[in-house]
């Protein structure tokens, strides 16, 4: 059966043709998890190769300014340097996005933040890099430096990126209406309204940014990197170094951690391939823990306004925001942020009238990007406590007033987005009835509170970033006659179990232990394309790619052993390591004899399948941007203790009900539920990465960037809720990023059920706590002075 229907969608929900699954659903480990758990795994930087040599990297210590001279004659004249480059060997520049590619590998004319990459030194080693770094002379005309997203929006001069088509720092405008906003408004009879911040933060993956190139004597040229867009990196050095990229291999090794923080391609990347190339010699560059930050792409401070308002009985007719969003200094993904801040938002609740304005600006700070839950993690923030703030003026129960605008399944947002299956119902029922809800919220002693707070995220975008009609994920089968069954694949696996995914659906298919099935991956040479792990799609679609080339695959076994049985094909069934006649059980072969059979009548045995998403989304400018084959649904409830005297939230709970379609592995569906809990945590109580005066970071490090500890980390409760997608493989949606999202505002919500005090600013430190206490008293009496 193909993995596309006549519209191009997958048509796998309905699961393989028997009745009980023998490896989808099962807690199985990862394939890869007992190299990593021993060590044996390796990462880019464990790669040693022949006479390899070291490259270091030369940052601006300004965050705009004009570059007038580079002389780099020392740092060449240096015994044990072998070559060094500026910006003048990469003078085309790139970007993720075709529409914004304003990146160059080093600065060419004029460096935008610190730590802005100038010129790169490939030497013998490290320390003999970094002394070669200390002699290269810059010379630079300082400019005024955007530090203030609203500065950057006010001034047209100095352009942070000089165009002559238009004038300021505006990175990306957005503005759309759905529905008449100002009639909603009307027709309101409570409305509630207020400003919200979201501030940076960054992935804090384990393992930092690492490249290594190989540029053969055949005019070959290979890069390991730890990236999660194994495609697209391979796309941008055939451009830059204008190779042919037939001519270009990229090999993804396991990975350290990514969260979206490697979705880009990096400077280093393009730096080891041209020092490679220009020395003869393998070069490898390791970016500092510090460098890291400075060049992070990490989440996107947002301001935003918004107003929402409802009738009596809770129903929402119109929502209108405003947001203005810190880019940094270059565009990365930032014109599907500006687009993603507000398309993301419309369930799942729905809602007749719905404007945003979204504005991206240019700053002179480290530039931002995609972080997990890409774009609509902050207004998400935003929204859900307003929702909060409405059912409390409506005298409705928090749970109750999200029941009642549910947007259902097999329907369309207001903004078009098609939504299938639909869980979130059950999502709020499995939280309200294992925190307690009912009994215990509004009654817990002082200090104590729940709050809940709800989400909806995509499972993959209909479109490729770059615009073709080719497939967006693709699998490559290969059978041997021993039994052993290895799969090609381009997805990356980035620690979410990518790889075992794809062995458990193979696996299931053709009726083997998901140990015999051997998984290579991110790999340019040997895989076909996928476009990478980013925007949660490669369950969705790499799945059913999975499935699409198994299935392919199977029907040649069961038709060759049919043929050699002399039964209909109907009758032969490859199941736990075997192939059976089901109406003649005596009948049986192994495996790896039924492969034999096969490729007796038919050859070599192989075959491939791909996936490509339905056309989607709005008939307006914009309307394919958030338009996703299918969406998950989250609810929480956080159990939060927050002390009077020091302001200090403590979590007590988090309970995390997630539809994730199917879980193909609960397991993993678990830890990414967990996981994603406990980084939305992190960001509301401790994370913030705080770019001060000058532009420099006040702690470039994981020291000084809070992050929690186990002994930070409340009770996770993974309830997993399966909806079953029509279109998923075998009804599987994503689960990586979307239980993120609910994390922030619950636990704002929960403090307002403590104290009474709305946190509206993040991240959430005793010191907003007792600012917003003291408020709050304040407040308190000046309405008993009035009343007396």
């Amino acid at each position: 059966m193909s993995a596309r229907d006549e519209h191009g969608g997958g048509v796998h929900g309905e699961g393989p043709p028997w009745s009980e699954f023998r490896v989808i659903g099962k807690p199985l480990r990862k394939v890869d998890g007992l190299a990593k758990a021993t060590g044996a795994a390796l990462y880019t930087d464990d790669i040693a190769l022949p006479g390899m040599l070291h490259a270091k990297t030369l940052r601006s210590p300004h965050a705009h300014a004009l570059i007038k001279s580079i002389d780099t004659s020392r740092a060449e004249a240096l015994a044990g340097v072998h070559a060094v480059v500026t910006g003048a060997d990469f003078e085309i520049p790139y970007g993720v996005i075709p529409w914004t590619q304003d990146e160059h590998a080093l600065a060419l004319h004029k460096v935008r933040f610190v730590g802005d990459e100038v010129a790169a030194v490939a030497a013998v080693d490290e320390d003999t890099a970094n002394a070669a770094l200390a002699l290269i002379e810059v010379e630079y005309e300082l400019l005024q430096a955007f530090l203030d997203p609203h500065e950057a929006l006010a001034s047209s001069e100095p352009q942070i990126h000089p165009r002559p088509d238009r004038t300021g720092n505006i990175s990306k405008h957005v503005e759309l209406e759905f529905g008449s906003v100002q009639a909603g408004f009307e027709a309101a009879e409570e409305t509630v309204e207020g400003d919200f911040f979201f501030h940076a933060t960054t992935h804090a993956a384990i393992e930092p940014h690492c490249a290594l190139a190989n540029f053969s004597e055949e005019g070959l040229l290979t890069v390991w990197s730890s990236t999660q867009i194994t495609h697209y990196v391979h796309r941008a050095l055939a451009r830059v170094l204008e190779i042919n990229p037939a001519r270009i291999r990229v090999i993804q090794p396991c990975l350290g951690g990514a969260f979206g923080g490697k979705s880009d391609p990096f400077s280093l990347e393009f730096v080891v391939a041209r020092l490679s190339q220009k020395t003869g010699r393998p070069v490898k560059l390791l970016w500092t823990r510090e460098e890291v930050f400075y060049a992070h792409r990490g989440r996107h401070a947002m301001h935003m306004h918004y107003k929402t308002g409802a009738t009596r009985d809770g129903r929402i007719v119109a929502v209108d925001a405003k947001l203005l969003i810190d880019g940094g200094a270059y565009s990365s993904f930032g014109l599907v942020t500006t687009y993603y801040a507000g398309q993301l938002l419309t369930g799942p609740y729905a809602f007749p009238a719905y404007r945003f304005d979204s504005t991206r600006v240019f700053t002179n700070k480290p530039p931002a990007g995609p972080k997990r839950g890409h774009g609509s993690v902050q207004p998400r923030f935003a929204f859900e406590v307003q929702l909060d703030q409405l059912a409390e003026k409506l005298n409705i129960d928090p749970i109750e007033i999200r029941r009642i605008n549910f947007v259902g399944a097999d329907t369309h947002t207001v903004n078009g987005q098609r939504i299938t299956s639909n869980g979130f119902l059950e999502c709020l029922e499995r939280v309200e009835s294992e925190s307690g809800w009912k009994e215990r919220r509004g009654k817990l002693p002082p200090g104590q509170g729940l709050g809940i707070a709800g989400s909806m995220y995509i499972s993959g975008t209909a479109y490729p970033v770059y615009p073709n009609d080719m497939p967006q994920a693709g699998i490559q089968i290969k059978l041997d006659r021993s039994g052993v069954v290895t799969v090609f694949t381009g997805g990356n696996d980035i620690g979410q179990g990518s790889n075992s995914m794809v062995a458990y659906i193979v696996a299931e298919e053709l009726g083997l232990d998901h140990r015999l099935v051997r998984v290579v991956a991110a790999d340019t040479d040997l895989c076909p394309v996928d476009l990478g792990a980013y925007s949660s799609r490669v369950t969705f679609m790499v799945g059913n790619a999975a499935i699409d080339a198994a299935r392919k695959l199977r029907a040649q076994i069961v038709d060759s052993l049919a043929a050699e049985w002399e039964v209909e094909p109907g009758r032969v069934r490859l199941v736990e390591g075997h192939a059976i006649d089901l109406e003649d059980p005596a009948r049986s072969l192994t495996s790896a004899e039924a492969f034999q059979i096969a490729e007796v009548r038919l050859g070599t045995l192989g075959s491939t399948g791909s996936y490509n998403a339905p056309t989607l989304g709005g008939d307006y400018r914009g309307g394919s941007i958030g338009a996703s084959p299918a969406y998950s649904f989250t609810a929480h409830v956080v159990e939060a203790c927050v002390s009077e005297e020091t302001g200090r939230i403590t979590l007590k709970n988090i309970w995390i009900a997630h539809d994730c379609g199917r879980a193909l592995n609960p397991m993993l569906v678990a830890g990414q539920m967990e996981g994603s809990a406990y980084m939305g945590a992190a960001e509301a109580l401790m994370e913030e990465h705080t770019i001060g005066r000058f532009g420099l970071h006040r702690g470039p490090n994981l020291l000084d960037y809070r992050l929690p500890t186990a002994a930070d980390t409340p009770p996770l409760h993974a309830l997993i809720v399966e909806s079953l997608d029509p279109e998923g493989p075998y009804g599987a949606k994503e689960a990586g990023e979307g239980p993120l999202h609910p994390a922030i505002p619950a636990i704002s919500n929960a403090v307002h059920d403590a104290l009474g005090i709305r946190l509206t600013e993040l991240p959430f430190t005793p010191g907003r706590v007792l600012a917003a206490l003291r408020k709050k008293r304040r407040s308190s009496a000046q309405s008993a002075g009035a009343m007396g």
